[in-house]
């Protein structure tokens, strides 16, 4: 799980796509403090940050050189801030990743016009922040407003190459991981981590035209809004913040069916992330951790029929399966059965895909020993980790 932080402009103008004509003089946040988002994202068992350097309205929250439509034009910090930079220290001091998103659509800059002078102005941008703040975990690279937009990805990833190799590159170009293909934080079932396409963005039906170097492993990546489509904070929406159960169907339906959760906390005028947004994050991971961190039973499979004999009379309603992926997905359908009293039963009759992780969810039952049938596979089924839990509040 990481956390997305959805920061800029529009934090000051109630926009949530802004036409990059407002005053830099607007950005100033007065008590502005990365290492609060740090640790919320600490607290809440996030392995990485996400924030938007440059959104759409083409206002840089980093000390760029291309332009001065940026935080070096605002009263913020005398125009010597860096938010990027803040960001990037906080996540280090905490022990969390830092990724960046730099949206390639830029309404402010007017070369944007001429393809060609913009694949430049944009290189030297995403050279910027990926040589001067560290390791970068993730680029994100949203299709919004660039549909039908040709880029040259060639060049734009071969700075990713030189500069972050280990980087993460979300759904364009050369991508190592993909959209989900809505906003609500849902992966479908089965969720396959290859593919060979994903939509380009919430505005068209397109699938994304990802270059001939692409893996066909390519995961997938759920971000969703903690507040009911609305990336960027608005004054006055706290009623927008989705409920508890909501969070806990988006965490099942998103880890639970073996992809990345992104879940967006987008910090106010003054800076810091709303206290009740953070406590809805919060409630809802402490009560995901509490749900599994103590399993009944943990064993590990190899085969496509395999018998685990359980700590006696076990009560259970949920098991974790996980696959060894670093083998691959071989598992497309499986099974699984519980030796009751009344001997063996179906728990689970059509699963399909295992891969990094599936959470399945049943009615409780009582058994002694736990089958594993292998329905349909690419290749031998080598389980990484089977792990059984009795969950008594299940909403």
């Amino acid at each position: 799980m990481g956390m997305f932080c959805h920061f800029g402009m529009n934090t000051f103008t109630a926009n949530e796509w802004g036409k990059g004509d407002d005053s830099p003089e607007i950005f100033n946040p007065t008590d502005f403090d990365a290492r609060q988002w740090a640790d919320i994202a600490k607290k809440a068992g996030c392995k990485y940050l996400m924030l938007t350097a440059k959104h759409h309205d083409g206002f840089c929250l980093w000390q760029t050189e291309t332009t001065d439509y940026s935080v070096k034009s605002s009263p913020w910090r005398g125009g010597k801030g860096d938010v990027v930079r803040e960001c990037a220290e906080a996540c280090r001091e905490y022990g969390i990743k830092f990724g960046v998103y730099l949206s390639p659509w830029d309404r402010h800059e007017p070369c944007y016009n001429d393809p060609a002078l913009y694949d430049e102005y944009y290189s030297r941008q995403l050279t910027e922040l990926l040589t001067g703040y560290g390791d970068i975990y993730e680029v994100w690279f949203d299709g919004a407003g660039s549909e039908g937009r040709k880029y040259d990805w060639h060049k734009w990833l071969s700075i990713v190459h030189r500069y972050q190799p280990n980087a993460m590159v979300f759904n364009m170009g050369i991508p190592t991981i993909r959209w989900v293909g809505n906003e609500v934080g849902l992966a479908p079932y089965p969720c396959w981590n290859t593919a060979e396409a994903a939509r380009v963005s919430m505005f068209t039906d397109d699938m994304t035209t990802w270059l001939p170097e692409t893996s066909n492993w390519v995961p997938v990546e759920c971000d969703v809004p903690i507040r009911n489509q609305k990336w960027f904070w608005h004054a006055g929406e706290e009623d927008c913040i989705r409920p508890l159960e909501e969070l806990i169907r988006i965490y099942y339906h998103s880890i639970g069916h073996g992809a990345n959760l992104l879940i967006n906390l987008a910090p106010d005028n003054t800076g810091k992330i709303p206290q009740c947004d953070a406590d809805r994050l919060l409630e809802m991971t402490e009560k995901m951790k509490r749900r599994f961190c103590c399993p009944l039973f943990e064993g590990t499979g190899q085969g496509t029929s395999v018998t685990w004999d359980l700590p006696g009379e076990t009560r259970f309603n949920h098991l974790i399966l996980m696959e060894d992926i670093s083998q691959g997905e071989r598992v497309k359908g499986y099974q699984l059965k519980a030796l009751t009293h009344d001997g063996w039963k179906t728990i689970i009759g059509d699963g399909i895909a295992i891969g990094h992780k599936k959470i399945d969810r049943f009615d409780t039952v009582t058994a002694t020993k736990l089958l594993f049938e292998c329905t349909a596979c690419d290749a031998e089924p080598l389980l990484r980790s089977v792990r059984a839990y009795y969950v008594e509040d299940r909403s």
